[in-house]
C-alpha cells in the first residue's frame, strides 16, 4: 500500500464524524458536504444520508424490484476504492520508473555538443570558478544555485583558473569539464519530471491523467534546452516542484490533510504568495469549531506552520549568505558594487592597500558614488541664459568628469578656528600634521584655477530648484566666506574620526545653505556633456555620496603613509562587518541592480508573449553545419497548457453561474476537488505569472519556465476532470444510479478505480501525445543544436516571423 494511502487511512482514524447532509439545491456552496479519503475509513463506517422514514442503523429491507440493483453504501465504496488503488500501486511504479528514464535519456543526450561556452554559461561558469579561486563577486540571484555549481565542478577536479571569457570560447583548449559541470543541471532537469508525476498523483490525478502530465514535461524543448547548460533555471524548478510533495507529505502532514484538500496541504513551490495563501486558507478550516480542534491544538497547528514555512526557511537563506561569504574572502570583481566598510572586510582590497589618511593642504580628487565622476572644475564659465530660459551667475563650471584628470583635484584648507584651536592628537603633535575628521568643516581649492568652491542663490542649470555650483577668486572668496565652507559628514564613521581615502563615504554640505554637492545628468554643448553639479536641499538625497579617491601629501610616498603602521592586507583582515549588516547590504544592491536591468537585449520578450511562444532565444550558433541551440518551446504543448488554462476559467464562471441558479452540475465532492487541485494549479500559474508585467526589467523566454509547469501540470488534471470525472459520469455508476449517493462519494474513489480511464479518454491522449511527440522531433535540432542539411531545411522550423533564427 502507498504511503499516502496508509497517511489516509491512519489519519481518518482521528478525525471527528460529522454526518454528511443530502445535496442542497438552494444554490449555496456545498463545498464543505465534501468526502475526502482522509476522513473516511472502513474501520470507522460513514453515517448513512438520513431517511425520514426509518431511523438510523435499521436494516434495509430488499428492493421489490428485481431489476434494480442494490445501492451500495458511501463507505463500502470508499473501501473499494482503497483497495483498488493498492491494486494498481504497481502500475504506479512502473509510471513513475518510465517517466525517470525517458527524462533522463532526454536532458544527457548530446550533453557534452557543443564544447563551448553557450549563452548564460559565461556568467554561471564564471561565478563556479569565483568560489574556486575565493575571489569575491556580485550577481543579482541568490548563491545557493552557484554554490552547487561551483562544487561540483571542483569535486570534478577544477580550480577555476579559467574565466569562462567569451561565448564560443573552446572548453577543451581551457580544460574545463564543462561535461560534468553540465551534467549536474540536467539531472535536476530530469528530476522535474517524477516529482511533477508524484505531484499530480497526490493532487487526485487517475494514472493515465499522472503519465499525461509527467510526458508532456518530458518531451517539452524548452525544458530540454534550459536542462543542458550551466544554468540556475533546472535547480530552481526542481526545489520548486518538490516543495509541494515534501510539504504535503512530511511538513503539513496532519490530521486534516486529504487529496481533496491539496490546497491547504501542496504549498511553497516559488513564491511567498501561493505559500500565504495555502496556509491561511488552512489556518481558516481549522479554527471552525466544527473541526473539533480546541484553541490550544490550534496553536499548536499554527506555531509547526510558522516554524516550517517561515522560521526555517528564513533561517536556511540566511546559512547560504553566511557559507557563500566564507567561501570569497579575498577581493574580487564584486568589490565596487559593495560599500568601502564591506570591501574591507576583503583581503587584498584597495581599502586595505589604499586607504591613506587625509592630511590638510594635501591634494585630493573627489569622487562619486553612484554615477562614478569627479568632481571637476575648467576655467569655462556658465552662458548668461540657459535654453530654459533661467539666467545664471556667468560663474565658472563645476562639473562631474568622468576620468581621472588633472583638473579633478582640489586642495582641503581647514576653516578659521575663530579663537578655538582644533584639537591633536599625539600623532599629530609629533609629526606636524593635522588630519581631516569626520564632521570638519573646510574649503576646496580648485588646484588649476586657484579658484574656492562655493554655492549661491542661483539656479543651477538644468534643476532650476537646485543652486548652482561654482568657484570664485579668493579674493571673491573673502567677501563670501561663509559660503564656501563645506561640512565632511561620513555615516560609517564615528565624529572625529579621521576620514580615509576609498574607505569613507561622505556627503559634503554647505555649511550656510544646506545643501549637498549631487550629480545629475549630462549638460549641452557649453558644458562639453559632462555632468551637471548642483546644490540639493535633500541632505540624504540619493547620489549625494562621495569619497576620497587620490591623495597626495609630502607625508605620503608611493602610496604608503609613512607616518602610519605597516599593513600586510594580504594576510590579515582589518575591517570587520557584522554578518547581518553585510547580508542586508547585499540584499539591497541584488534588488536595486535586478530592477535596474532595463538595458534592451536582441532576444528579450515581453510577457504577454510566452504563452504562445512567439519569441524564442538564441544560446549559440555556428555557420559550420547551420548549427545553433535556440530556446523554444514544444508550441504544441505550449498552446495545449495555455488553452487549458483559458477552459479552466470559463468551466470555474459557468459552474457559480448556474450554482447561482440552484442548478447543481457538480455536486460538492467534485466541485471541491476542481476548486481545491485545479484552483491551486492555475493560482500557482498566476503568481508566477502576473508579477512579470509588473517589472520594468528585461525580461526572456525562460522567466516563464515555472508558469509553465503549472500550467501543464493544470492541463493534465483538466483533461482528467472533462473525460473522467465528468464524460464517464464514475460515481453514478459506483452509486448504482444513486444520484444523491454520486455527488458524496469522495474523488479519489472513482479516479483511482481505474488506471487508465474510457476508450475515448485513453484514445485522444494518445492522439495528443502522437502530435507533441512529432513537433518535439522536429524542433529537436534547434534543441540539441544538431545542424542542418540546407537553409531550406531550417526555414521549415520557422514558424513564425519573431523566431529570430540564425542563418534563417
Amino acid at each position: 500500500m502507498p504511503s499516502e494511502l496508509k497517511k489516509r487511512k491512519n489519519h481518518s482514524n482521528h478525525q471527528p464524524q460529522v454526518p454528511a447532509s443530502p445535496p442542497s439545491t438552494q444554490g449555496r456552496d456545498q463545498t464543505s458536504e465534501a468526502v475526502s479519503p482522509a476522513s473516511v475509513s472502513p474501520s470507522k463506517p460513514l453515517p448513512q444520508s438520513p431517511n425520514p422514514e426509518k431511523p438510523a442503523g435499521e436494516p434495509k429491507k430488499r428492493d421489490p424490484s428485481p431489476t434494480k440493483p442494490a445501492t451500495p453504501s458511501l463507505d463500502a465504496i470508499i473501501e473499494d476504492g482503497f483497495e483498488r488503488e493498492a491494486q494498481w500501486s504497481g502500475l504506479w511504479t512502473a509510471g513513475l520508473i518510465v517517466v525517470t528514464v525517458l527524462s533522463i535519456l532526454t536532458r544527457i543526450y548530446r550533453i557534452q555538443d557543443p564544447a563551448r561556452v553557450v549563452f548564460d554559461e559565461v556568467h554561471f561558469g564564471k561565478f563556479a570558478s569565483f568560489y574556486l579561486r575565493g575571489e569575491y563577486y556580485f550577481d543579482v540571484h541568490p548563491p545557493l544555485g552557484k554554490m552547487i555549481l561551483g562544487a561540483v565542478a571542483a569535486l570534478a577536479g577544477y580550480d577555476g583558473h579559467y574565466l569562462f571569457d567569451e561565448i564560443g570560447d573552446d572548453y577543451v583548449a581551457h580544460g574545463v569539464p564543462w561535461i560534468t559541470m553540465r551534467m549536474f543541471p540536467a539531472v535536476c532537469g530530469a528530476l522535474i519530471v517524477p516529482f511533477s508525476f508524484m505531484t499530480l498523483r497526490e493532487l487526485g490525478l487517475s494514472w493515465t491523467g499522472s503519465m499525461f502530465g509527467a510526458l508532456m514535461l518530458v518531451f517539452d524543448n524548452a525544458m530540454i534546452t534550459q536542462s543542458r547548460l550551466i544554468l540556475l533555471d533546472s535547480m530552481l524548478l526542481l526545489f520548486g516542484v518538490t516543495s509541494p510533495v515534501f510539504i504535503f507529505m512530511v511538513v503539513l502532514a496532519d490530521d486534516d490533510r486529504s487529496i481533496s484538500g491539496i490546497d491547504t496541504g501542496m504549498v511553497g513551490l516559488f513564491t511567498i504568495g501561493v505559500i500565504g495563501i495555502a496556509v491561511l486558507v488552512d489556518l481558516w478550516r481549522i479554527l471552525d469549531i466544527e473541526r473539533g480542534l480546541t484553541m490550544a491544538e490550534f496553536y499548536k497547528h499554527f506555531a509547526a506552520r510558522a516554524l516550517c514555512l517561515i522560521v526555517l526557511p528564513i533561517s536556511l537563506y540566511l546559512s547560504f549568505f553566511y557559507i557563500h561569504f566564507a567561501l570569497l574572502p579575498y577581493s574580487g570583481p564584486g568589490d565596487a558594487f559593495m560599500s568601502p566598510k564591506f570591501q574591507a572586510t576583503l583581503l587584498g582590497n584597495e581599502m586595505l592597500t589604499k586607504s591613506l589618511p587625509i592630511p590638510y593642504n594635501s591634494q585630493v580628487s573627489l569622487k562619486n558614488k553612484n554615477q562614478a565622476c569627479f568632481l571637476h572644475s575648467h576655467e569655462a564659465r556658465y552662458p548668461l541664459t540657459y535654453e530654459n530660459g533661467h539666467v545664471s551667475s556667468e560663474g565658472q563650471q563645476v562639473t562631474g568628469y568622468m576620468h581621472p584628470d588633472g583638473n579633478n583635484m582640489w586642495e582641503i584648507i581647514p576653516a578659521r578656528d575663530n579663537g578655538s584651536p582644533p584639537v591633536l592628537d599625539a600623532d599629530e603633535k609629533k609629526n606636524g600634521i593635522r588630519y581631516l575628521r569626520n564632521g570638519d568643516i573646510v574649503r576646496f581649492l580648485h588646484i588649476r584655477t586657484g579658484n574656492y568652491l562655493l554655492t549661491h542663490d542661483v539656479a543651477s542649470p538644468l534643476t532650476s530648484t537646485n543652486m548652482e555650483i561654482t568657484a570664485v577668486t579668493p579674493e571673491e572668496a573673502e567677501t563670501r566666506y561663509e559660503e564656501t565652507l563645506w561640512q565632511v559628514n561620513s555615516k560609517d564613521d564615528r565624529t572625529g574620526e579621521r576620514l580615509k581615502t576609498m574607505r569613507s563615504l561622505i556627503s559634503v554640505t554647505n555649511v550656510k545653505h544646506q545643501v549637498v554637492l549631487l550629480p545629475n545628468a549630462p549638460l549641452p554643448s557649453w558644458g562639453f556633456g559632462q555632468i551637471e553639479i548642483n546644490g540639493e536641499k535633500k541632505l540624504d538625497a540619493k547620489g549625494a555620496t562621495w569619497y576620497f579617491e587620490e591623495v597626495i601629501h609630502d607625508s605620503i610616498v608611493d602610496g604608503v603613509d609613512i607616518y602610519g603602521p605597516p599593513v600586510q592586507p594580504t594576510t590579515k583582515r582589518r575591517g570587520h562587518m557584522p554578518f547581518l549588516s553585510k547580508f542586508l547590504e547585499l540584499q539591497n544592491l541584488m534588488f536595486v541592480h535586478n530592477a535596474a536591468l532595463t538595458t534592451s537585449h536582441p532576444y528579450s520578450s515581453t510577457p504577454g508573449s510566452w504563452p504562445f511562444v512567439s519569441r524564442g532565444v538564441s544560446f549559440w550558433e555556428t555557420k559550420d553545419g547551420l548549427r545553433q541551440i535556440y530556446l523554444l518551446g514544444n508550441p504544441a504543448i505550449w498552446w495545449f497548457s495555455i488553452a487549458s488554462v483559458g477552459i479552466f476559467v470559463v468551466v470555474w464562471l459557468i459552474d457559480r453561474i448556474v450554482l447561482r441558479r440552484q442548478v447543481d452540475l457538480l455536486g460538492p465532492s467534485l466541485r471541491k476537488w476542481f476548486d481545491n487541485a485545479i484552483g491551486f494549479l492555475f493560482l500557482a500559474w498566476l503568481l508566477h505569472y502576473i508579477p512579470f508585467f509588473l517589472m520594468g526589467r528585461m525580461l526572456f523566454l525562460h522567466h516563464y519556465l515555472p508558469s509553465f509547469i503549472f500550467s501543464n501540470m493544470l492541463a493534465a488534471a483538466l483533461m482528467d476532470f472533462l473525460f473522467r470525472l465528468c464524460f464517464e459520469r464514475g460515481p453514478l455508476g459506483l452509486a448504482g444510479g444513486d444520484r444523491t449517493l454520486a455527488m458524496r462519494i469522495p474523488v479519489f474513489a472513482w479516479t483511482k478505480s481505474g488506471p487508465f480511464g474510457g476508450l475515448l479518454y485513453v484514445g485522444l491522449i494518445v492522439g495528443l501525445m502522437s502530435l507533441f511527440l512529432w513537433v518535439f522531433n522536429f524542433f529537436m535540432p534547434l534543441s540539441y543544436g544538431y545542424g542542418f542539411a540546407d537553409v531550406e531545411d531550417l526555414r521549415k522550423r520557422k514558424w513564425f516571423k519573431s523566431w529570430d533564427l540564425q542563418y534563417a
